[in-house]
């Protein structure tokens, strides 16, 4: 591939495997990997460790966004566990921002207005020079609306949620199936549906609906659309 270093956007629903295909393209290209739904699901542990949701579930807005100010979320890569792990405030919290309880808030959170500006400027600055794969819900219509390659990223909402159970279950989490798949279309409508920087796609990016593929089927795809966008 040429050395033209590109901005690659991807988007889509929660669990069609974005980060991990991210992730993958990175690495490939060298590229530096950035996490953005890791960043609002930071902001929601930030804000349960605060007790800034109440018994009822209700989130104290106000003094979140206040808050906001102490919030720190860097991103440092393991290389004893291979991965790319998020910090909150100089903690490593890549664990915790993954279990059911953070998924089941992340999207209330993110709707905020002023979250999300801060969390898109922080977003922008992280890819001022080029050369990054970021993934989330509003990479290629808000933050990078000028990135080079932009996926949209969907599959069958069955099938998000059979990957999201086994995931947790991997991790050793007590879930049930049927909480996941309500979980995964509660977001999808949250997404969907908010007032600023909702889930959609951009005009000009390019579908995958990887409901049946792997990720070795998606590699070759992305190479097919990289050929064409930046030369070989």
């Amino acid at each position: 591939m040429s050395n033209k270093k590109v901005v690659i956007a991807i988007d889509g629903y929660s669990s069609c495997g974005k980060s991990t295909f991210a992730k993958a393209i990175a690495k490939k290209l060298g590229y530096a990997y950035i996490d953005s739904g890791a960043m609002y699901r930071a902001t929601t542990l930030y804000a349960l460790q605060e007790n800034l949701f109440n018994s009822s579930g209700s989130l104290d807005i106000g003094a979140l966004i206040s808050e906001l100010p102490n919030i720190s979320i860097t991103f440092r890569y393991n290389a004893e566990r291979q991965r790319n792990e998020t910090y909150l405030n100089g903690s490593c919290v890549e664990d915790e921002i993954r279990t059911i309880t953070v998924a089941d808030k992340v999207s209330r959170v993110a709707e905020i207005a002023q979250v999300r500006e801060q969390m898109v400027l922080l977003q922008q600055q992280m890819g001022k020079e080029k050369g990054i794969v970021m993934d989330g819900r509003d990479i290629g219509t808000v933050v990078f609306p000028e990135a080079e390659f932009k996926i949209f990223m969907t599959a069958d909402p069955a099938i998000r949620a059979q990957r999201r159970f086994d995931e947790l279950v991997a991790k050793g989490e007590k879930v049930d199936i049927k909480e996941v798949e309500d979980n995964i279309r509660k977001r999808d409508y949250i997404d969907e549906n908010r007032e600023v920087s909702p889930l959609k796609k951009a005009t000009d990016a390019f579908v995958l609906d990887n409901s049946h593929m792997t990720v070795e089927q998606q590699m070759l795809w992305v190479d097919e659309h990289l050929n064409r966008i930046v030369g070989r």
